[in-house]
């Protein structure tokens, strides 16, 4: 199928088969698209975890209104929000440069560029400004998910500080949405219904 063929094929699945395990290969796949995805100056302002044991996903399950998709999913993506951005401005000179004095020193620009961006930002227009590149890197894990025939559903209803709690975040990693991922128990009850172009798209 061609790349639109398989975004009509996706549906948020609401019923995973808790038999049917997404391979280690697979599911790197998915971690590299996300990992690929492009974010405001290549910061990458976000984490993610990836869930797979029992137990864990039955805690996260009871903050999430008891959705069954948190437990049944062959693996189940947390994606967070960083604050620690001065940190990660830095570290990421680092690996520009690849410990290359000279070139670390020809960034210095582009490096005072980010600090003037980060400068006085207080941590909740971080998590925001954060959870905003998540969003990003979590529809292409659902892109790359339907590319490669496996089931997802990004899910919203959940506890953030509860989720923070159990996985034992530090202070500057914050919640933000989830993914579950797996395989379909049954097809979509109904077909893929969207709003018409002329809805959406105004041409100037």
């Amino acid at each position: 199928m061609a790349f639109l063929d398989h975004l009509n094929w996706r549906f948020a699945t609401k019923s995973f088969d808790s038999e049917k395990k997404v391979s280690a290969e697979e599911i790197q796949k998915v971690l590299e698209a996300i990992r690929m995805s492009p974010s405001s100056f290549g910061l990458q302002a976000f984490h993610v975890d990836v869930v797979t044991d029992a137990n864990l996903k039955e805690k996260l399950k009871a903050v999430s209104w008891n959705q069954s998709q948190v437990t049944d999913c062959s693996h189940y993506l947390v994606f967070s929000a960083r604050t620690d951005i001065n940190e990660r401005i830095e570290k990421y000179l680092d690996i520009l440069s690849g410990g290359d004095a000279a070139k670390r020193e020809g960034l210095n620009d582009f490096g005072n560029m980010m600090r003037g961006f980060a400068e006085d930002r207080k941590d909740e227009w971080l998590v925001n400004w954060g959870a905003k590149q998540a969003y990003i890197a979590l529809g292409f894990a659902m892109a790359a998910c339907a590319e490669l025939e496996i089931d997802s559903c990004a899910m919203e209803g959940i506890d953030p500080l509860k989720y923070d709690e159990i996985l034992e975040h530090p202070e500057h990693i914050n919640t933000a949405v989830t993914l579950a991922v797996g395989y379909r128990k049954a097809g979509p009850t109904w077909e893929k219904t969207r709003f018409p172009q002329d809805d959406m798209f105004t041409n100037r």
